[in-house]
């Protein structure tokens, strides 16, 4: 449930009270007009049409001036709503929009200090944990979770065909993964490896278990920012797919280990391919588009090309993992 609230000039509030008609929202209030001649108009609505309101207006902004739309959060409302009864409704629809999707991914996908800081950290807990064979440290890197902002990112801006969000993500994941490799790299010259560790020694090959986690973790991660819940959980998810592999590609090839950094390698790709394409198939499913048809043609092409690569990438890596599990038999 959210609140939007539309300051604008007076003489809109007729145009916002038929949008509000249009989309059959829960309730709808205007305020005063202050010193400008600007007022406040409230709209109370369901989190299946808010997208299709902010999208009526947008276009109402377009083609004015002096005016924002600000979304409110509604924790609670009296006296309580009717449940949606619609099945397609309720399969299709999600609590944030597109705008706020946009907003919450950008957050989480910035290459900046605070970025750079969680992946120092959540390394030297990974790589400590592993070589310690320790559950709950790993578990304690995974809740950091330090790349999960950027691939779901990634995935949001091949879905939106954003060309400036895909490259503001591609440089964080590609930072993020080469600065914890070569950290983890600096730890397995100088801290011997644990050979013993089941941890460590877990992520040095792949198999088709590690494949479903992956997909798993990518479409659980979409439906949580959809929905709104807290990502804490989903984080350790995909860190489970991500984090430690790198950690382990680190640590075996600073003491080099190379036939198990391989296989370390091998798993970090698969996971990564598994992660992004299940996010963007979820993407897909949950109705997540642009605006305008312009964009949406942009999209489209985007979200194909970028759908079918991560396909085929993932044919072949399975394709590499299945020889490379016969040959080691």
């Amino acid at each position: 449930m959210r609140v939007i609230e539309v300051i604008s000039d007076e003489g809109h509030v007729a145009t916002l009270r038929g949008i509000a008609e249009q989309h059959v929202i829960v309730d709808i209030w205007v305020g005063h007009s202050d010193e400008d001649g600007r007022c406040s108009t409230r709209m109370l609505v369901r989190p299946h049409n808010q997208q299709a309101i902010l999208d009526a207006l947008q276009s109402l902004i377009s083609a004015t001036v002096n005016t924002r739309v600000v979304i409110l959060p509604v924790e609670a409302t009296l006296p309580r709503l009717e449940e949606i009864t619609s099945e397609e409704e309720k399969s299709r629809s999600i609590t944030r929009s597109r705008e706020e999707l946009y907003e919450k991914i950008v957050s989480g996908a910035k290459l900046d200090n605070n970025f750079i800081y969680m992946v120092i950290m959540s390394t030297i807990v990974a790589a400590i944990g592993l070589l310690e064979d320790n559950v709950a440290v790993v578990i304690g890197a995974m809740v950091i979770a330090p790349l999960l902002g950027p691939n779901m990112a990634l995935a949001f801006a091949t879905t939106l065909g954003e060309g400036k969000l895909l490259w503001s993500a591609f440089k964080s994941n590609i930072s993020g993964l080469l600065l914890a490799l070569g950290l983890s790299i600096i730890i397995g010259l100088i801290w011997p490896l644990n050979f013993d560790s089941q941890e460590l020694m877990a992520r040095t090959d792949v198999g088709f278990d590690g494949i479903v986690l992956a997909l798993v973790s990518g479409a659980a991660a979409v439906l949580s920012l959809t929905a709104g819940l807290s990502s804490s959980l989903v984080g350790v998810m995909v860190a489970v797919a991500l984090l430690p592999p790198t950690a382990t590609l680190g640590l075996m090839l600073g003491a080099g280990n190379f036939q198990h950094a391989l296989g370390a390698g091998l798993l970090l790709a698969v996971n990564i391919v598994c992660v992004n394409f299940a996010s963007n198939i979820v993407f897909l499913l949950k109705g997540i588009k642009p605006r305008t048809w312009y964009e949406k043609q942009k999209a489209k092409q985007s979200m194909i090309v970028f759908v079918l690569f991560w396909l085929v990438v993932l044919i072949l890596l399975i394709a590499v993992v299945k020889v490379r599990q016969e040959f080691l038999v």
